[in-house]
């Protein structure tokens, strides 16, 4: 079942992000190296996760929803909209890891997709990474319907 965030469900949401990311962490550990990805995401990437969650959370502009298995919230989305640029973005998307693969990700993310376009937004948005532990991610997004735009980010430890 995939229904309207409350308060309440902070606390869950915030653990199974963790849980769900940290394979993509791992993943950018990998292709950044570690003295980059330790100076990209000090003090631990968690912190700044947790941080990140809870501001989408805790921001009313934003709409979240949650999906519930067994009365325990296995995975999220949370959406903007951005009237000044002529669309809305999915600005979040996590599934408990034990729930992946079924695709909850897919149905949360046209959750969000159709808020957006019910909003009267012309344009949805979303981004993910390029490395292997986003490739979940991209799948579930083009099951969506969204076409992926190539675009590289560059970094230097100096």
């Amino acid at each position: 079942m995939i229904r309207l965030f409350e308060e309440g469900d902070a606390a869950a949401v915030v653990a199974l992000s963790l849980r769900a990311w940290e394979p993509v962490h791992a993943s950018l550990r990998e292709v950044m190296g570690d003295e980059l990805f330790d100076l990209r995401h000090q003090p631990d990437w968690r912190v700044r996760q947790r941080q990140d969650v809870e501001s989408v959370l805790s921001d009313e502009a934003n709409s979240v929803w949650v999906a519930d298995e067994e009365e325990a919230v296995v995975g999220f989305a949370a959406a903007a909209i951005r009237p000044g640029e002529g669309m809305g973005e999915v600005l979040m998307v996590a599934v408990d890891p034990g729930s992946q693969g079924r695709g909850l990700g897919t149905k949360l993310t046209e959750v969000a997709t159709d808020w957006i376009r019910e909003s009267g937004m012309p344009v949805a948005f979303i981004s993910t990474g390029g490395d292997p532990g986003h490739a979940p991610a991209r799948r579930t997004y083009a099951k969506a319907g969204y076409r992926e735009l190539p675009i590289a980010y560059c970094y230097k430890a100096l």
